[in-house]
């Protein structure tokens, strides 16, 4: 079994203005814990040599995720190396459209270890389509953050999604949920 850590649209502006002028604070607060989460994780993989995979996404014109923008620039804390992959996408699914299955191919990897943002989107969407293409998966409890949305804060959305995807399968492929100083390469 290979493992790669595949981490999600940890991009500059990714919760860029997502937030009411009082909550923007502390979603902010919120995504930079993670995004050191992330940092920490993504060094241990190094160390392994386990195969990293940066997933971009690529908005349109005037998009605060503008491709070329400085919002759309993965953030310098998690940069890929120059041996690490990058996937653009442009939807939720990172394996829409995108060439994330033949890369993973590649390295021989069997299990995804996911983290990134937005946590009701690309990574809910992407652990889900992960799991019925074949992979096992470990989300990573403490490494994906989001926005607040209508009535639910996002830790509120974080801890729903977290215990929704935990024992998900198809098949015999299934998401476990852990933190991240408990996952090992």
């Amino acid at each position: 079994m290979t493992k790669a850590l595949v981490i999600i649209d940890v991009q500059n502006a990714i919760l860029e203005g997502k937030g009411t002028p009082e909550r923007q604070s502390p979603i902010d607060a919120g995504l930079n814990e993670t995004v050191t989460r992330l940092q920490r994780l993504q060094e241990r993989a190094r160390m392994t040599g386990a195969p990293i995979v940066m997933v971009q996404h690529d908005g349109d014109k005037g998009h605060r995720l503008a491709v070329g923008g400085a919002g759309w620039a993965i953030r310098a804390e998690v940069a890929p190396g120059p041996d690490e992959v990058v996937v653009h996408k442009k939807s939720c699914d990172a394996f829409f459209e995108t060439d994330l299955a033949d890369r993973l191919a590649e390295r021989n990897v069997t299990h995804l270890v996911v983290g990134g943002c937005m946590t009701q989107f690309c990574v809910d969407t992407t652990v889900r389509r992960a799991v019925s293409l074949g992979y096992d998966v470990t989300l990573i409890s403490d490494g994906h953050s989001t926005a607040d949305m209508g009535d639910l804060a996002f830790d509120q959305i974080i801890a729903h999604h977290n215990a929704t995807l935990d024992g998900f399968d198809a098949g015999n492929h299934s998401v476990e949920v852990r933190a991240a100083r408990e996952i090992e390469f």
